[in-house]
């Protein structure tokens, strides 16, 4: 990966001639992302984003941090926050915006055998079911969540439904593709005239994300709606 999106909030940070990302799916046109948005502040940022960081207790891991916005919050009202994220660009960021913890890793490689290992909330924002890639690997990505939960801990997650995004029959059935699930996408990202390589994100609903954790011995519970099609859960044992 030429982790294009990191080298974005990398420039930004360093005021290094940043620009626009422009992002693309297999299901849509491309569309310019504002990377001064990836630096929001609260006020700033989503309800659901707002409600989930008022959730947050104890240890907490932000999975997939990005520029840190919402590890900085947590770390100035006084958390114990532990950002990763598998771009090396992006931790460089986060680590020049003071984030004390900023560590480059994937969540499968985190280690789960002892009780220092463990976290209190679990934070996956911005469409946080996206690092799953696939449906078939959303076990896989749950189980290993749950290894790192303490025992009343809680993962905060939000996605969105995106049936809204094919069209309708004259019956009003929605024309999803007939093999796999409808929110299994591609994604590319164009940066400087470079292309990062195509990688899986997944986009789930809500009820295809409570089978799944249902499946894996989990709970999950819908917290909050947003305005479109967009939701936040909470995942406990």
């Amino acid at each position: 990966m030429k982790d294009l999106f990191g080298k974005a909030i990398l420039d930004y940070q360093t005021n290094k001639d940043p620009r626009n990302l422009i992002t693309e799916t297999n299901i849509s046109e491309p569309d310019e992302m504002s990377v001064a948005y990836l630096f929001r502040n609260y006020k700033e940022m989503p309800k659901l984003e707002q409600k989930a960081l008022q959730l947050c207790k104890g240890k907490v891991l932000d999975v997939g941090c990005g520029a840190g916005s919402h590890s900085l919050y947590l770390q100035e009202k006084g958390f114990c926050v532990t950002a990763i994220d598998i771009s090396p660009n992006a931790i460089e960021a986060c680590k020049l915006r003071g984030i004390k913890k900023s560590v480059v890793k994937n969540i499968l490689d985190l280690d789960s055998t002892n009780e220092e290992s463990k976290f209190d909330t679990i934070l996956l924002l911005m469409n946080g079911t996206g690092i799953f890639g696939t449906l078939k690997d959303v076990s896989k990505y749950l189980q290993k969540l749950k290894s790192l939960l303490t025992d009343n801990g809680q993962i905060l997650i939000d996605s969105s439904d995106i049936i809204y995004m094919f069209d309708q029959d004259e019956d009003g059935a929605f024309e999803v593709p007939a093999n796999g699930y409808y929110g299994e996408l591609t994604f590319s990202i164009h940066y400087k005239d470079e292309t990062e390589e195509v990688f899986p994100w997944l986009y789930l609903d809500y009820n295809t994300l409570q089978n799944a954790c249902f499946a894996n011995d989990l709970k999950c519970e819908l917290i909050q709606e947003g305005e479109h099609f967009d939701y936040l859960a909470k995942i406990t044992k």
